[in-house]
């Protein structure tokens, strides 16, 4: 079988296969020569033997032309999980070409440095691993976590004079890829396609075709492919969700005589809270109040460690779009058993709270319930019920807003961040069709609801504290002093002081906001105040909220959209046996993890629904080409600068080379565009009219150019751009001595 080596000095099969095994890193034919001292025609027997060792399946040759033995894995791999969980991660390898079934490999997720965050792994997601052999298996140490848009590209196809080519929808992309098996898609499809090859000479193949990518709720479809959304729930989770919605409430306190409520955005597809207040009838606390925070008792349904519970974990939470919902839990769940429908028994883990007259917490405990709710009502119908003091629910909400008058006290005397940024919403008809986008209203009501919240999630944190054991807090950390000196330079454009060596409080930041309510530039000030705070994120290690201005901060109240909350609950049932479904010894073990994970989850949903929003306000600007429309500059660069259109948003860019016939020079300090010859300056927070010439419903981006003068067809720019092109080429410059951009 083995061709005769032509030195003494060759190794044998054996000893090749030795020294690959004994290697901790991977092996090629360089470092076999070398460990051999093998020079000249030892090096061409050695490539012999490594192919007669290959023809025979003792090798195979992996990436890089490095060799690894036959049958086995390579010293660096990509893997694909399959299964996640509180115990680890399993995975086998992204490509295997052999006969037999590809090998499950064990992959050791090491803890991060201390103060370091990174995601835990999921089921689908693809990580560049080192692969050492472990007893009669193998197990693997993750270098690189590669995103699922490593793996496919969405997309759609269009037909060029060299064939079919995939023009991916993802604005970052660079550039589209030949198609070489559409798999039955036809032109003008939305796909997901695998890419092989490298740039240039790169390829696709279609994998799922998901259809008109301008048809109704296609854009939410966009973001769930795009960001690796789980959309479809195990058929195993589905029956256990079934099963367990059937089962009887069991002994529970009987809260049903209380008149709760539910005040919900009018769209609402769950009801997680509802609540209940009343004056205080201890004379220690004449003024005070009592209320009850009643939250859906999933972790009475979902139990660690089952199927519905690992779907759950991996979705981590709800995703939500205008058209639709991509729950955690199965809708057997979310919509009906667990969520706090009118005039129906529902569990609930009931959070009993007392407030002095200033809103001080003064006691709080828990208790698996039963309640009724008397209504599911709208934020607007609580607001006008209680404005017009009459109506069905006003003898219920006239306490509410009482002792939500004391919760008002006690944020305003902590002071936590008051940002006023709106919310935009897509209003859409029966058939998905975008019949308007507004901003939302801010009313009492909502800082009412937000209250409440912030309570008796403050009680959970004291509760489980108090008890010494595990808690998913919510950490909102101070922003670094490098995001503090760039807001320092950015006010002082605005002729705002702002000091560094001051202890950083929300109000600190208050302060500014307060300078610059009700003027022009309060918005983008705004904006760059929240730019200049930490990411929020899950941790079981209490950092505080800074943002809110708590020392303790857990999530409680929405566990049928957030698995944080769900881990709150079992470490309450746990911690104060109050009944099956507490918090399992191994997911306290993992409890770090489970925050990395979920952290990540949520990550991905805002981006999700933040780029489903904005391909809905571009569909819907679209009707709009070639208008003028009132804009507001967002954000400035050499390139150009970036623009949204006043109430609806969406970003657009207006690139440099449309701005006119001069040089335009960047300020980098300032962040601003100056004209060199005529000074027409274009700085962020600047109101002013762009046309709107390009609306792309798919990427969710915008291009816009400044409007022609009166009585100029667009001719005479054209022809001024083209000179200026000429001269930048011929080495001109418009720039006088000593001006660079830039400076």
């Amino acid at each position: 079988m083995h061709r005769k080596t032509h030195s003494t000095g060759l190794p044998t099969p054996d000893q090749v296969l030795d020294f690959i095994a004994r290697t901790p890193s991977a092996v090629g034919k360089r470092d076999i020569a070398k460990a051999f001292g093998l020079h000249g025609a030892d090096k061409i027997a050695l490539k012999a033997l490594l192919k007669d060792m290959a023809d025979a399946g003792q090798l195979e040759v992996g990436a890089g032309r490095t060799v690894h033995k036959g049958g086995g894995l390579p010293k660096v791999a990509v893997l694909r999980v399959i299964e996640a969980g509180d115990d680890g991660a399993v995975g086998v390898p992204d490509n295997w070409s052999q006969p037999t079934p590809p090998p499950r490999v064990r992959i050791s997720e090491r803890r991060p440095a201390k103060g370091a965050r990174h995601a835990a792994l999921g089921v689908n997601d693809r990580v560049l691993a080192r692969i050492e052999e472990a007893g009669s298996g193998y197990r693997a140490f993750p270098m690189k976590t590669l995103a699922k848009t490593d793996e496919f590209v969405l997309g759609i196809l269009r037909r060029e004079a060299g064939g079919i080519r995939l023009v991916p929808v993802d604005k970052r992309a660079r550039s589209d890829l030949a198609v070489l098996d559409a798999g039955g898609a036809q032109v003008g499809d939305l796909v997901l396609a695998e890419p092989s090859g490298r740039p240039p000479r790169q390829h696709a193949r279609v994998v799922e075709i998901l259809g008109d990518p301008f048809a109704p709720r296609s854009f939410s479809m966009i973001a769930i492919h795009a960001k690796g959304i789980p959309q479809r729930f195990p058929d195993e989770a589905i029956a256990e969700a079934e099963a367990v919605a059937k089962q009887e409430l069991g002994k529970r306190e009987d809260l049903r005589a209380l008149p709760f409520l539910t005040i919900d955005p009018a769209d609402a597809r769950d009801h997680d809270d509802a609540v209940w207040a009343a004056p205080d009838d201890d004379a220690a606390n004449a003024g005070g109040w009592k209320a009850i925070v009643a939250i859906a008792d999933v972790s009475y349904y979902v139990r660690p460690g089952t199927a519905l519970d690992k779907s759950a974990r991996e979705r981590g939470n709800s995703v939500y779009f205008p058209d639709r919902v991509v729950p955690m839990l199965p809708e057997v769940l979310s919509a009906d058993a667990c969520s706090l429908v009118e005039n129906a028994d529902r569990a609930v883990l009931a959070c009993h709270l007392t407030f002095a007259p200033d809103g001080k917490l003064l006691a709080h405990r828990f208790t698996r319930a039963t309640i009724r709710c008397v209504a599911n009502i709208a934020y607007e119908e609580a607001q006008a019920t209680h404005d017009a003091g009459t109506g069905t629910w006003a003898d219920v909400l006239k306490p509410l807003w009482g002792a939500w008058g004391a919760l008002a006290k006690a944020r305003a005397a902590r002071a936590p961040l008051d940002l006023d940024l709106p919310e935009r919403r897509v209003e859409l008809d029966e058939t998905g069709k975008i019949v308007a986008i507004v901003l939302r209203e801010q009313l009492d009501a909502h800082r009412l609801i937000e209250d409440f919240m912030i309570a008796a999630n403050v009680a959970a944190a004291l509760a489980l504290e108090a008890k010494k054991t595990v808690c998913m807090y919510r950490v909102h950390e101070t922003p670094g002093r490098e995001k503090l000196v760039a807001l320092k330079d950015y006010l002082e454009t605005f002729g705002l002081s702002f000091a560094l060596g001051q202890v950083m409080q929300p109000r600190t930041f208050n302060g500014i906001l307060t300078a610059v309510k009700g003027t022009e530039s309060a918005q983008q000030i705004s904006e760059q105040v929240l730019r200049t705070q930490t990411q929020a994120y899950y941790s079981p290690e209490n950092k505080g909220h800074f943002g809110l201005a708590l020392g303790s901060y857990g999530h409680f109240t929405s566990p049928i959209r957030r698995y944080a909350d769900l881990v709150v609950h079992r470490a309450l049932v746990r911690a104060y046996k109050l009944g099956d479904g507490g918090l399992s010894d191994e997911a306290a073990k993992v409890i770090g993890r489970t925050a990395e994970h979920i952290s990540m989850t949520e990550r991905r949903a805002m981006e999700a629904e933040r780029d489903t929003t904005d391909r809905y306000v571009a569909a819907y600007l679209n009707t709009r080409l070639g208008e003028t429309v009132a804009a507001r500059i967002t954000g400035v660069q050499r390139f150009g600068f970036f623009a949204t259109v006043v109430g609806i948003g969406g970003d657009g860019l207006v690139p440099v080379s449309t701005l006119g016939d001069e040089r335009f020079v960047f300020d980098e300090g300032t962040h601003t565009l100056e004209g060199i010859e005529s000074g027409m300056r274009f700085v962020p927070g600047q109101r002013l009219d762009l046309k709107l010439v390009e609306a792309n419903a798919i990427t969710g981006s915008l291009r816009f150019e400044l409007p022609l003068p009166e009585g100029d067809d667009g001719a005479s720019r054209a022809m001024r751009r083209d000179r200026v092109k000429m001269g930048r080429r011929a080495g001109q410059s418009r720039i006088p001595k000593g001006v660079r951009r830039g400076r």
